[in-house]
């Protein structure tokens, strides 16, 4: 399995390239997000390891350029900035999962091991999830309702994916930031009712029938009235 890791600092990398290639992985890497951008949009890799701050590109604008042209490879933002917005940020930029500097070396490789296993799991599997008009093609990454292709980021493919796959019972927000996000956002938040909103939008506009349904006091359903 290849992994290309994208970051300025000398030791993390040698850090990091050590560690994993103990553990089978097999390690290439850039200092630059210009270098960066060249090797994961010319060569294969299974997954990514993207600073945020990092010369010539910063790894925001390098994640969204990686996901125009592949929106399948899965991106783990490894960084110092941790809040809330900055994870909101980076998940909103196409990120798949984001770990906070400094971090366990065993909780990278769990993270790893996660992201890796579900994008094999898709491939090897084909399957089609289809509620009513709406049908979501997990190998290709395309949303379609009455054959009308639905543009989405990566984050609200895994949260339709995520609404579709428990249709019929009521998620909460908890649930839904723990499952689409890997991680448990501050209480108080709102970033899942914003994605929400968004994704609504998205696959209910111009369409008579809804599918995301509140429950006030609960979170979420979804599925036809």
């Amino acid at each position: 399995m290849k992994i290309l890791i994208i970051e300025d600092e000398p030791k993390v990398v040698a850090f990091l390239k050590k560690g994993l290639e103990e553990n089978g992985y097999d390690v290439e890497f850039a200092f630059d997000g210009q270098i960066g951008e060249r090797l994961a949009t010319k060569e294969y890799f299974d997954l990514i390891l993207l600073d945020i701050i990092i010369p010539h590109i910063n790894g925001l604008e390098l994640c969204k350029r990686i996901r125009e042209i592949n929106q399948q490879i899965p991106i783990l933002i490894l960084t110092a900035l941790g809040t809330t917005d900055d994870k909101v940020t980076g998940f909103d930029a196409g990120a798949d999962d984001y770990l906070v500097k400094p971090f366990e070396f065993k909780e990278l490789l769990a993270r790893i091991k996660a992201l890796t296993k579900r994008t094999s799991g898709i491939v090897q599997n084909s399957r089609m999830l289809k509620i009513g008009d709406l049908e979501l093609d997990l190998d290709r990454k395309i949303a379609k309702r009455s054959d009308k292709t639905i543009e989405l980021t990566a984050k609200e493919f895994s949260l339709l994916e995520y609404f579709m796959q428990n249709k019929g019972r009521v998620v909460t927000r908890s649930e839904i930031s723990e499952k689409v996000w890997d991680i448990s956002f501050d209480t108080g938040t709102n970033v899942v009712d914003v994605y929400v909103n968004i994704l609504r939008k998205k696959i209910e506009k111009d369409f008579d029938k809804k599918l995301i349904h509140t429950r006030i006091g609960m979170g979420y359903i979804f599925g036809e009235n």
